[in-house]
């Protein structure tokens, strides 16, 4: 812990899902949706002799921040690596789900993201695949009333298809320890060699794929530092935002003709990387 911080202020990354959520809502009003209670878990796991949980890894709660009605799913890094399966994934679409009809009938509500997740689960790989594509797809609907925020901190990261996720978001902030990247490092240095990608370089990997590499590319909106403070100002200031004039994910063509004017035959460096993105982002401004 920071010998700065206050107890109150410590670590937002230490925290369990279930902490985090409690912390980005409005003091007692926190109301847990499916929780462990409700032993849902999923019929998957048992049948290859994993132990389930009781919550599949998801945090469900609805609650208030700032006033406003806001759903908030946080994924529990330490439970099978955050990854989602049929349960886990559905627990989220649905939470979007709710959001969107509440905003039909006309009663606003955001959602706030907490994304520590590997990805899809591989033991259900077909049917996380169909759950995170319904999360994407309650992301689009959402986002059109009102903001859909996504807190990438750490240890786990965010890769697979939640970072296609939270690229959808209106917003994404993230911390210096936070990752976030299509593929994780282990699976590129499985693919590529470890000559070409080492997993085990931590300055490297956070050089490319870390918090602070992500907001100087202009590819997320914040960079926050490990508090809980910092993350709940952070929630706030983009809630507060509402919806973007254009979204993130509208802006690929830019970024896409940078990407094609990139000469591939030299190993890029993370400065390099670094202008390259900012080009395309810049393009569109």
């Amino acid at each position: 812990m920071n010998s700065t911080m206050t107890t109150k202020d410590s670590s937002f990354i230490e925290q369990s899902a279930r902490q985090r959520v409690k912390n980005v809502l409005d003091e007692g009003t926190m109301r847990e949706l499916i929780s462990p209670f409700d032993r849902i878990t999923s019929p998957w796991l048992a049948k290859q002799g994993i132990v389930s949980q009781f919550d599949d890894g998801v945090v469900i709660a609805r609650g208030t921040i700032n006033g406003e009605q806001t759903v908030v799913a946080a994924i529990e890094g330490s439970f099978q690596g955050g990854s989602l399966g049929e349960v886990s994934g559905a627990k989220i679409a649905g939470a979007l789900e709710l959001a969107v009809e509440e905003n039909e009938n006309g009663n606003p509500m955001s959602a706030v993201l907490i994304l520590e997740t590997g990805g899809v689960r591989l033991q259900e790989a077909n049917l996380g695949l169909a759950a995170i594509a319904e999360i994407q797809s309650a992301i689009v609907a959402l986002r059109r009333h009102r903001p859909v925020v996504a807190l990438v901190t750490g240890p786990v990261g965010c890769f697979g298809g939640m970072s296609i996720s939270a690229a959808l978001c209106s917003y994404i902030i993230m911390t210096r320890e936070g990752r976030l990247g299509l593929n994780g490092p282990l699976v590129i240095e499985q693919e590529a060699g470890i000559a070409e990608y080492n997993a085990s370089d931590r300055p490297f990997i956070w050089s490319v794929i870390g918090g602070k590499q992500r907001f100087e590319s202009g590819l997320v909106d914040s960079y926050i530092s490990d508090s809980q403070s910092s993350a709940r100002e952070a929630v706030e200031q983009y809630l507060n935002q509402g919806v973007p004039t254009i979204h993130r994910s509208e802006k690929y063509s830019d970024l896409l003709e940078a990407f094609l004017r990139l000469d591939t035959q030299d190993h890029i460096a993370p400065h390099d990387a670094q202008q390259v993105l900012l080009e395309g982002v810049a393009s569109h401004e």
